[in-house]
This record gives C-alpha cells, sequence and structure tokens, in this order.
C-alpha cells in the first residue's frame, strides 16, 4: 500500500500531521508571521494544511508549498480554490531538498518532516538558503520525553536511542548552529494521544468501511500494529516541539 495513501487515510480527521491542536497550530503561525510578513515556504507540505490556514487569515500573504506527493498537491489546490486564495499559492511538485527560489521567504516551515532532509540540523541548513533577513524559522521535530527502552524503539519501527535526543540537548544543538530560539511549543499529552488514536483509527475506520477494496486488509493491520506500537511501546517516551527560531546575524 502506497505510503502516500496510508498517510492521507490516517490524517482524515487530523490534516495537520503533527501532534498539535488546532489553537496551537494557530498561536505557531501567529509567533512565525510577524509585522509584515508577505511571504511563506512550507518545505514538505502534503496536503497544505499550514500554508491554507496561513493564507486564509492573512489576505496580504503569498504562500508556496513543495512536496513529492502528486495527489496531495492536488488536494491542497482544490480546497485553495474552494477558500478563494489559490491566485496566492504556489505549489511544486519536487523534491524539498532541490527546490530553489528567485525571492527570500519572510518564514520558512518544516514541521514533521525533517527525515526528508536526513534530520533537524540538515532541515535548518535548507531553510536558512530560502530565508530573509530577519526572517523566522518555523521547525517540528521529535525529542525523547524520556530515555527509550527496547519497547519504545521497536514500536517506532526499530529506531535507535541514537535518533533524537532530549528536549535540552536538541534546543542546544539547534542554538550551537546559530539559530534562536524566539518561541516554542512542547505538545501536551493530550495532543499526542489525540494525534496518534485519531492516525490509528481513521485508518482502520477506512478498512472496516471498505472491505472490497484490494488495500483493506493492509490498512487494518498497519493501524493494528502502529497502535501497539504506541500504546505498548513508545507513549510517555516520544515528545514532539515545535521551534519558533531567527538565525542568528
Amino acid at each position: 500500500m502506497d505510503r502516500h495513501l496510508i498517510s492521507r487515510i490516517a490524517h482524515t480527521d487530523h490534516p495537520i500531521a503533527a501532534p498539535l491542536f488546532d489553537d496551537s497550530v494557530q498561536r505557531l503561525l501567529d509567533r512565525a508571521l510577524t509585522g509584515d510578513a508577505e511571504r511563506l515556504l512550507d518545505l514538505g507540505c502534503g496536503e497544505g494544511p499550514w500554508l491554507l490556514r496561513a493564507l486564509a487569515a492573512r489576505p496580504k500573504l503569498h504562500a508556496v508549498g513543495v512536496d513529492l506527493d502528486t495527489r496531495g498537491l492536488t488536494i491542497a489546490q482544490q480546497a485553495a480554490a474552494a477558500l478563494g486564495v489559490s491566485q496566492r499559492l504556489g505549489l511544486h511538485h519536487q523534491d524539498a531538498r532541490e527546490f530553489s527560489h528567485p525571492e527570500p521567504f519572510d518564514a520558512v516551515l518544516c514541521v514533521g518532516a525533517t527525515h526528508a532532509f536526513g534530520g533537524l540540523l540538515p532541515t535548518l541548513t535548507a531553510i536558512d538558503r530560502h530565508l530573509a533577513p530577519g526572517g523566522l524559522a518555523l521547525v517540528g521535530e521529535a525529542f525523547w520525553a524520556q530515555d527509550p527502552d527496547e519497547a519504545a524503539l521497536a514500536g517506532l519501527g526499530g529506531m535507535a536511542a541514537t535518533d533524537y535526543d532530549d528536549l535540552a540537548t536538541t534546543v542546544d544543538r539547534v542554538v550551537a548552529a546559530g539559530w534562536t530560539p524566539v518561541y516554542g511549543y512542547v505538545s501536551s499529552r493530550p495532543e499526542l494521544d489525540d494525534y496518534e488514536f485519531s492516525w490509528t483509527g481513521s485508518l482502520a475506520a477506512w478498512a472496516l468501511d471498505h472491505p472490497e477494496d484490494p488495500d483493506s486488509a493492509e490498512a487494518a493491520a498497519v493501524a493494528a500494529e502502529h497502535r501497539t506500537g504506541w500504546l505498548r511501546g513508545y507513549r510517555g517516551t516520544f515528545g514532539f516541539v515545535t521551534l519558533v527560531l531567527r538565525r542568528a546575524e
């Protein structure tokens, strides 16, 4: 089953692909799009939920999204047309690592997609190439809320303990790379639980609603495996922080 299709179904009831409630998303956008910000870039935009919310609330804003998911970009364009913001949205079917643009952006975001660049610090390097002087980066990254045991690592698909750091070390690494946190938000336990129950529940519900679909059994199995890995593995170990950053001048 195509991973983009799995993700799309799993995020049916939680379009933000990160453990954040709607008011948290709004607060983060308000922090990142300050003053007269007019240009926003999302590296790994998927179906564009961050961009669409920002455009709907800010009539002077222009936004650009980059992703490899063709269907996700189509959905984003259709949603933009329905909101009446499509003239202010540019979408690019391209590897975000290779994306270039002649103009810099007032804010660049990458939330829950740092894996596309090989981790947090390479993501910040990529963001820096697109950021206007004084611009803000909005980056969401996982961290260890407590030291991971074997069950937690297995539940996360066989990750290594070195794949993430604790929160303090994560922020220290960002600062050492020349960035200053001007705001940050740590997802709450209710947000983390809501995200996981939404992810697994939407996928399981789709399987129940489409028993004749050739992907139904696999979707049900993926949902069940993910739910077990979370509840019996990494719940309480996995944390998520979204940082608003400025480049040290």
